[in-house]
């Protein structure tokens, strides 16, 4: 297998939902949700490109680290790479239907268990959306994280039921999903939640519960008073609110601010290894990669999804190298030019 061969398979399978762009940054694809592309003039989606480029790395090369540790610990699993699979739904109507539901879900949660990872499902309209990735999970042995959309209270503990039925290692809600287009189009009722209503959720499970779409210092310190044990910072791809800001420019603040007191990953724009590396340098402790693996899955299933995540891997290596950082547990802020 090799990028060009996958990238023209995933083209031709993807029917132009997806141009497989040889920049992916939601120009092209600029208001089409549903589709692949950011909500409105496209502009959140593109803030988070053009917020993670606006670091640049510190290249050193006289220094004592001679290999690097790329494997992390998350939700009481050993990971080969501190980059994970995002929830992604809707095969039907954002990538074109070029594979099933359930498909597409055993080519993530497969292929980043090849990687040595995580895979993560989502939630739609549709309940076999859901259903596919908590199947899929199940193939694998527990080893995915299910994510479900802010839906009426009774509805999300329904969900949570079978999650934990999965043996999934943690489970997650993508709160920023509350304005979703998709969702509503299709008749399903979601919105935002009160901290009282996140606290009856998470209480409501012995899992480690993570909370998606935090985009603010005050939701972040909320978040930990709600008892959840990890974030995501992310503005859902830029696919729910148009003008926000990209997630580089907010994850320093909302690091400070809750680092130590719970997980914080992130997402938004991640293309390489060198972006992984400045998002731990930011403070996230692991990434959300969701685009490009599409690409993977529709260009080589399981493999194809393995294989990206590998090479972005092995980009984070070489990037680790050039600046001087051992593993990954342990990323400097100085690393970052102009910090």
């Amino acid at each position: 297998m090799d990028l060009r061969s996958l990238r023209a398979a995933a083209k031709d399978r993807l029917k132009g939902y997806c141009r497989v762009c040889p920049s992916c940054n939601g120009v092209v694809c600029a208001g089409e949700v549903p589709g692949i592309g950011g909500v409105g003039s496209g502009s959140s989606f593109t803030a988070n490109i053009e917020a993670l480029a606006e670091w640049r790395l510190n290249m050193r090369t006289i220094h004592a680290v001679k290999e690097v540790d790329t494997r992390c610990s998350l939700f009481g699993l050993e990971l080969a790479m501190p980059i994970l699979a995002a929830p992604m739904t809707g095969v039907s109507y954002n990538f074109g239907g070029g594979m099933t539901e359930g498909e597409f879900t055993d080519h993530m949660i497969d292929g980043a268990r090849q990687a040595g990872t995580l895979g993560m499902t989502g939630d739609g309209a549709d309940p076999v959306m859901f259903d596919s990735g908590i199947d899929s999970i199940t193939k694998m042995e527990g080893r995915g994280i299910p994510f479900i959309k802010p839906r009426a209270q009774q509805e999300i503990l329904r969900l949570l039921g079978k999650a934990e039925a999965a043996g999934v290692p943690a489970v997650g809600m993508d709160i920023d999903g509350a304005g979703l287009v998709t969702m509503a189009l299709k008749g399903q009722p979601v919105g935002p939640k009160t901290i009282d209503e996140l606290r009856e959720i998470i209480a409501a499970t012995r899992l480690p519960f993570i909370l998606k779409g935090i985009m603010t210092v005050d939701e972040a310190e909320l978040a930990v008073e709600a008892g959840a044990a990890a974030i995501v910072v992310s503005n859902h791809g830029g696919r729910v609110l148009d003008s926000t800001p990209g997630v580089a420019d907010v994850l320093p603040d909302i690091a400070a601010a809750v680092k130590g007191r719970m997980t914080i990953l992130a997402d938004g724009g991640i293309r390489s290894g060198a972006d992984v590396l400045k998002y731990l340098a930011l403070g996230a402790e692991a990434v959300l990669v969701g685009r490009p693996l599409v690409i993977g899955a529709f260009g080589g299933g399981g493999e194809g999804v393995a294989f990206l995540l590998k090479a972005m891997k092995n980009e984070l290596v070489q990037a680790m190298l050039l600046t001087g950082v051992a593993n990954v547990r342990n990323v400097r802020q100085e690393i970052l030019f102009g910090w």
